[in-house]
């Protein structure tokens, strides 16, 4: 008997889908149209974090160390900056391997490397390149860096460039997740308030039909059900067509990241293919509750006779 009940409402959902197909087909597309923008945000707030990331990524802080520092002071210095709370590594570059890098980096100017051959030896100290496990933790280790301003090997340190970067960039961060977030508060405010009314018109064409159920005896559930069933429906059909036209706008978009990010930091692609069902099926879900919870007001509308 429960089967055969569900068999009716699905029947009745699907005949009621594709016989007012021109409201259906307007419910579908204001539901797509905002699934799109709302994946539009994820893919800007991934961008915006990958942006982000790469500048932290870049930040590193440099202890220069004396010409003639021992090996075990370097080890022991180090160690003690490996201990430092929020740092992620430290790295030792020899004076060999920083003028290596210096004349890699300067090798189309030949007034520099002319400078080098007549100083006739290695002007560059060796350092220390600290790292920090977020960008909230340079503050505190460059506090804890001054304080080992006078260990016997460092040479020489200065941190304010970086203090007015960290500055810079911690309020860009606060500032670009405060916007994110409440953009995404209003498109979906925006969402429910759409979709909640164009499935309210959808059962106001039917609300004749509604009240004359409940006068020949039919039961709430049987005549919410098939109204319920066909909120399942838009916010299916709504889920698989933005999945089909949203990967071909994925594909256009990533050869312009492409030239900004290198494919292994951003492949846009391939973080919608990772988190496929937890992207979509949130969506799909939250569209199936928006849906039903307006089916239940509007039909309960109706049905008071």
């Amino acid at each position: 008997m429960i089967l055969l009940s569900t068999i009716r409402v699905l029947k009745f959902a699907a005949q009621d889908f594709f016989r007012n197909f021109w409201l259906s087909l307007v419910t579908v597309t204001i539901l797509i149209l905002s699934l799109f923008s709302i994946n539009f945000i994820i893919v800007v707030g991934v961008i915006s974090q990958t942006a982000i990331t790469a500048v932290e990524d870049k930040i590193d802080l440099n202890l220069y160390l004396i010409p003639d520092a021992g090996e075990d002071d370097i080890a022991a210095l180090k160690s003690e900056l490996e201990r430092l709370d929020g740092v992620k590594d430290v790295s030792y570059i020899s004076k060999a391997q920083a003028l290596e890098a210096f004349q890699s980096k300067h090798q189309a100017n030949q007034s520099i490397q002319d400078a080098l051959r007549e100083v006739g030896k290695n002007p560059l100290s060796a350092s220390l390149i600290v790292e920090a496990r977020e960008l909230n933790n340079y503050t505190a280790i460059i506090d804890s860096l001054n304080n080992l301003s006078k260990h016997a090997v460092i040479e020489s340190q200065n941190f304010d460039d970086h203090k007015t970067l960290l500055k810079t960039m911690s309020a860009i961060t606060a500032r670009t997740r405060q916007v994110g977030i409440l953009v995404s508060l209003i498109f979906v405010a925006v969402t429910i308030l759409v979709v909640f009314n164009a499935v309210r018109i959808a059962i106001y064409t039917h609300q004749k039909e509604i009240r004359i159920m409940k006068l020949v005896g039919a039961s709430n559930w049987f005549i919410r059900a098939p109204f319920l069933a066909e909120a399942i429906f838009y916010a299916l059909a709504g889920t698989l067509v933005i999945i089909v036209i949203f990967y071909p706008f994925l594909q256009l978009l990533q050869p312009y990241l492409g030239a900004f990010f290198n494919a292994e930091s951003l492949n846009i692609i391939a973080y919608f293919n990772h988190n496929f069902i937890t992207i979509f099926g949130i969506e799909f879900l939250a569209a199936c509750l928006i849906n039903t919870l307006a089916s239940l007001l509007a039909v309960g509308k109706y049905m008071k006779v």
